[in-house]
């Protein structure tokens, strides 16, 4: 059984698409790992940034998106039409072993998952709705992803920003965490934040299932050290060490580099499209540092 890794930030914009796609690419390419890609955040970033949007939109319309495995577990069909293994596309950018699970612009309906779970309290006699709840988030994408979760070294999920449904379901499902951050005061406080909200997710499972989720490190993007941002960039990591040790933060660093967003643009990891580039090298980098860490 592989690894299954969640990478999530409670801030958005501070590079978790991008670490996900491309740590995924370099498992893949440069260490013949088996790796597949679930898109959790309804913008698919991480979908778009390995395959073009007409590709997804056709996927779409043929209900291969991951939406379809959600609402098979919230209103079952009597013959289902697709299985996992029928959604996942394979090869993504014609690498073998690089698979995607896409993502949906609409995930799930909260009010409809609430209220099957009202349901469930109602028929089971259940008085406490929360462990109805919480016994629901914490097998929703475990359970998805158990007729595959052997075939691969490596499940990279890729977490919208906040702490919605599907976040937690992928923390409680993940051996890891990843946290990318840019390094910046208010990138330093999501760090903050999604630990607590760990710590709670913890606390509010221990009486039914122990959640075993482990920090894998802090990996630090858009790094720009020049002599003007050099000593607030100095400042805020100091910062980061002081509250959780420098051993949780990864060494390599992900720079500014117009190549990731030319990659990006072109639907494909910077590591695939520019593999020379400054932003693909400490993306191989990071790759063989967690492997290590691993």
């Amino acid at each position: 059984m592989g690894y299954v890794i969640a990478t999530a930030n409670m801030k958005g914009g501070v590079g978790k698409t991008t670490v996900t796609v491309n740590l995924a690419t370099c498992l893949a390419k440069n260490h013949g790992k088996k790796v597949l890609v679930l898109d959790l955040d309804s913008q698919i970033s991480a979908t778009l940034s390995l395959m073009s949007p007409m590709e997804f939109a056709k996927r779409r319309k043929q209900r291969k998106t991951f939406r379809y495995l959600i609402d098979e577990v919230i209103n079952p069909y009597p013959n289902a039409e697709y299985k996992i293994q029928d959604i996942i596309q394979g090869e993504l950018c014609k690498l073998p072993g690089l698979d995607l699970l896409p993502g949906d612009i609409d995930l799930y309906d909260e009010f409809v998952v609430s209220e099957m779970l009202h349901n469930q309290a109602l028929a089971l006699g259940e008085q406490d709705f929360e462990t109805i709840w919480n016994r629901f988030e914490r097998v929703l994408i475990r359970d998805i992803l158990k007729p595959v979760r052997d075939e691969y070294d490596f499940i990279l999920l890729d977490c919208a920003p906040g702490y919605n449904l599907m976040t937690r379901s992928a923390l409680a499902t993940s051996d890891f965490y990843l946290l990318p951050a840019k390094p910046e005061p208010l990138s330093v406080v999501g760090i903050q934040l999604l630990e607590r909200r760990i710590a709670k997710l913890k606390d509010s499972h221990e009486h039914e299932a122990k959640i075993n989720i482990k920090m894998l490190g802090i990996v630090f993007s858009m790094c720009n050290t020049n002599l003007l941002t050099g000593r607030y960039y100095k400042q805020v990591m100091h910062r980061v060490v002081e509250d959780f040790g420098v051993e949780t933060i990864c060494q390599a660093q992900i720079p500014v580099d117009v190549n990731v967003a030319k990659a990006v643009d072109s639907f494909m990891p910077v590591t695939l499209m520019s593999p020379g580039s400054a932003g693909a090298k400490s993306f191989m980098q990071l790759t063989e540092e967690l492997l290590r860490k691993l």
